[in-house]
């Protein structure tokens, strides 16, 4: 079958560059996490560029947006806004982020906190939220893999045993685990340049050539119309009136959760200059352009006739499904390929940044305080594969309608850090203690409703839109859990200023913010006390 030994041959040109990766820019010292969790801090604009393509821009990406335009039609497109919103947002603080990360060598956001806020229990609070939203999200990444693997036919089919069927996924999964214990963040930084070309070569042919065989973008779009017109249609070619704040809402608050992902993050910090950071920032827009392009396939596939009459078909496969129609067997491999190596890339750096989270804010900050780098490095490898590991057995052992639930979950959930992190880069004003009972009320409100919104496939957490209170409409969970976050930080930070409650100390100067790479305190620097 041409389509499936195209797809092994560029599985096994990564697994070969995932392995070569940690002779790329060897460092003197290996055993260090700026090494294996950052790439040494020293990817330049095009590195980080690739990246970050291939850290956001994921499996699920592929599947998931073409997916729901599928489904529902123009409030599938919610991604493409909300890219674009996210970019300018960003370059306000992530180079502010960067430049404070390099002077005092914090490797995750809960670093920061840690340092910004005097604050263990926040700091703890930023890490745990970001490895619990990270979870789901790698668990999706394995299920673009399965997807991938379902369309090939490979595994033996229903009737062969789970260990038989599930045998390629247990492979991809163990070399995926190899190669990123092995060579660390270097691994899907050069991987990522293999992705992002075969994922711009697979979309570019996809919207020239499936609407040629199709009969042009006109008869597509009158498939598409015809559909969604038809009586007890679940989607539309515009967004409906009565849901068009929960477009805007999700569209925004998806944005604002973005870099708060643990993975983006480590992407960001990687970067070897705060220049770095600002360039990526305004040419990343560039895959907001293929996200669009991405999404149209959504479109061909209602055209192509795919799933047409089968009521159980499950739409995450309308994309592979498409591509296996239309395209000749050996190109369906290339743009199974790029579905395939887009899960590994990802999934690589969420787990790095998973362990990084864990090692760097939970077993140094409350295990073992005296821990030297190469003790952090060790255990950091050790979590990235038990965090795998963890992917693996969720994705096997749950519902894949579980695992799509979740991950919009944990949007909801790493939102509900924004304040402590994007707050803490422009002010010293909010209370420690204040953030985190913003945080308890912004998390324990948006679990609950989304806890109660069912759907056809499930009883619980089937959607992430629910009414927003005084106003009436229905509107993104999550950014209604963070304004409820806010309101609840400034009015305790207002009442704990008043009474004259004891702050934490902060270990960051103003100069911080805007330090380029290299740049030092200076050595008579007065020492950081409290903020008043």
């Amino acid at each position: 079958m041409p389509a499936l030994a195209v797809f092994v041959l560029f599985f096994l040109l990564v697994t070969v560059m995932g392995f070569l990766a940690s002779r790329w820019r060897r460092a003197d010292n290996a055993l260090h996490l700026d090494e294996w969790g950052l790439g040494g801090r020293s990817f330049g604009t095009w590195v980080t560029w690739f990246l970050l393509g291939g850290d956001l821009y994921t499996a699920y990406t592929f599947v998931a947006v073409p997916a729901a335009v599928y489904a529902t039609g123009a409030a599938g497109f919610f991604a493409v806004p909300y890219t674009i919103i996210a970019y300018p947002l960003v370059f306000l603080f992530l180079p502010r982020l960067w430049s404070v990360s390099r002077v005092h060598g914090y490797v995750t956001p809960a670093d920061f906190v840690r340092g910004r806020y005097g604050s263990r229990p926040l700091s703890l609070m930023v890490a745990l939220t970001g490895i619990l939203a990270t979870m789901p999200y790698i668990a999706l990444q394995l299920v673009g893999i399965q997807a991938v693997l379902d369309v090939l036919g490979v595994g033996g089919g229903e009737s062969a045993n789970w260990f038989v069927k599930d045998l390629p996924l247990f492979i991809a999964f163990g070399v995926l685990a190899a190669y990123t214990y092995s060579s660390g963040l270097r691994a899907p930084a050069l991987i990522a340049f293999v992705k992002d070309a075969l994922v711009y070569l697979v979309i570019i042919v996809a919207v020239i050539y499936i609407p040629i065989r199709l009969g042009g973008y006109g008869h597509i779009f009158d498939a598409v119309g015809e559909r969604f017109s038809a009586p007890k249609s679940a989607g539309s070619l515009t967004v409906p009136e009565n849901k068009q704040w929960t477009y805007a809402t999700l569209a925004l608050g998806s944005a604002m959760a973005l870099f708060m992902y643990p993975h983006s993050v480590t992407g960001v910090l990687a970067s070897r200059s705060r220049n770095t950071v600002r360039r990526n920032m305004a040419i990343m827009p560039a895959y907001s352009l293929m996200l669009g392009l991405l999404a149209l396939l959504g479109y061909m596939a209602i055209a192509a006739g795919v799933g047409k009459g089968d009521k159980n078909f499950n739409t995450q496969l309308s994309v592979p499904q498409l591509f296996e129609n239309m395209f000749p067997d050996w190109f369906t491999g290339v743009a199974f390929a790029a579905i395939g190596i887009g899960a590994l890339v990802p999934a690589a750096i969420m787990s790095i940044a998973a362990a990084n989270l864990f090692t760097r804010n939970v077993y140094k900050e409350y295990l073992r305080p005296a821990a030297t780098p190469a003790d952090e490095t060790r255990v950091a490898k050790l979590v990235s594969l038990l965090v795998k590991v963890g992917a693996l057995v969720f994705v096997l052992g749950m519902d894949k309608q579980a695992a799509i639930n979740l991950q919009l979950l944990g949007g909801l959930w790493i939102l509900q850090t924004f304040v402590s992190i994007v707050g803490g880069l422009f002010t010293r004003w909010f209370h420690h203690w204040a953030l985190l009972a913003g945080w308890a009320a912004g998390m324990v409100y948006g679990t609950w409703e989304a806890y109660g919104i069912a759907s056809p496939k499930t009883k619980h957490f089937g959607g992430n839109a629910a009414e927003i209170p005084g106003i009436g409409e229905i509107g993104y969970i999550g950014l209604t859990a963070f304004v409820l976050n806010l309101l609840v930080s400034v009015a305790l930070t207002l009442v704990l200023r008043a009474v004259k409650a004891p702050d934490g100390p902060d270990e960051t100067r103003p100069g911080d913010y805007s330090a380029e790479g290299g740049d030092e305190a200076p050595e008579n620097a007065p020492e950081p006390v409290a903020a008043h």
